[in-house]
């Protein structure tokens, strides 16, 4: 699905990578033009997208976004923008998706950055996989390695949890324990912090809602943040995993600076000038490809 989108983002941006020049820049009517189409036809476009489709800065994307706003053709919501008609519950941007909903986004991204995550893992080792689809799709990917034996798993996600069950007692799953969060199926503050303050893993494999090289790892909501930080101070080794589109975001509750982490992994479509920033700031990128399309 994301490559399609891609094909057809590519196709309105103004660089022709092909013929090895680059064409006119689109003017601002035409790329709010086509911004307001995507945005029509996905029902979500974010910024990032808009950005890496139409060869401008996150600030022209925003500006356009803005602009679209005041004529009354969308909604900005953060991140990104909706239709203006979209007044339903599931689409107020004040509201966090459900689990189910951000598990129908980016489904093959999160899919090959499971599979490349647990490729990390090996036999006898203990990790922490933290509450998300991103890391569901890794344990997933673990389930799917016949290699891997003596394993423990410790989660506050309960999809994740139900997802190894019957991997046991190849796998040892352990859940963290805490306060259930409706429709997130995450288990949070009170009680979920002690079990992690007793355990040391080998490593952590930690979700957020955005990653930048200023502001850090960042997650949208605080009780979860906090989990996710002590998790990572559980790690001798952790990653953050993420899609491309969470590149550049930045939201309410920070998990940690980028230097805390030591890999990020995403997937082959995330822009590579942000994935250069991050680089730069010391974090190591791994872009988890498909071996079909890049063997």
């Amino acid at each position: 699905m994301r490559d399609a989108h891609n094909a057809r983002m590519t196709d309105a941006a103004p660089t022709d990578v092909s013929a090895g020049a680059a064409a006119p820049p689109l003017d601002a009517p035409r790329r709010r033009q086509l911004a307001m189409a995507l945005v029509a036809e996905r029902g979500f476009v974010r910024v990032a997208e808009l950005s890496a489709a139409f060869g401008v800065t996150t600030v022209t994307a925003r500006a356009d976004l803005d602009a679209l706003e005041r004529e009354g053709s969308i909604r900005r919501v953060h991140g990104g923008a909706v239709p203006a008609s979209s007044l339903l519950e599931a689409e107020r941007p004040d509201r966090e998706p459900t689990f189910e909903e951000a598990l129908a986004a980016s489904v093959e991204p999160k899919r090959l950055i499971g599979e490349h995550a647990a490729s990390l893992v090996r036999s006898g080792q203990s990790v922490i996989l933290d509450v998300g689809t991103t890391t569901l799709q890794i344990a997933r990917a673990l389930r799917a390695r016949a290699d891997l034996d003596d394993l423990v798993v410790f989660t506050n996600g309960l999809s994740i949890a139900l997802e190894l069950e019957d991997e046991i007692p190849r796998f040892t799953v352990v859940v963290t324990g805490g306060t259930l969060r409706p429709k997130q199926h995450s288990l949070v503050h009170p009680l979920a912090g002690s079990m992690l303050d007793e355990v040391h893993v080998d490593l952590a494999f930690i979700g957020c809602n955005g990653i930048d090289p200023m502001h850090g790892v960042t997650n949208s909501n605080l009780p979860e943040a906090a989990v996710k930080s002590l998790m990572l101070r559980a790690a001798a080794r952790s990653i953050v995993v993420a899609d491309g589109s969470k590149l550049g975001e930045v939201h309410l509750g920070r998990i940690a600076p980028i230097d805390a982490f030591d890999v990020l992994v995403t997937d082959a479509a995330a822009p590579l000038p942000l994935v250069a920033e991050l680089e730069a700031a010391g974090l190591a990128v791994q872009l988890a490809r498909d071996p079909k399309v890049d063997p």
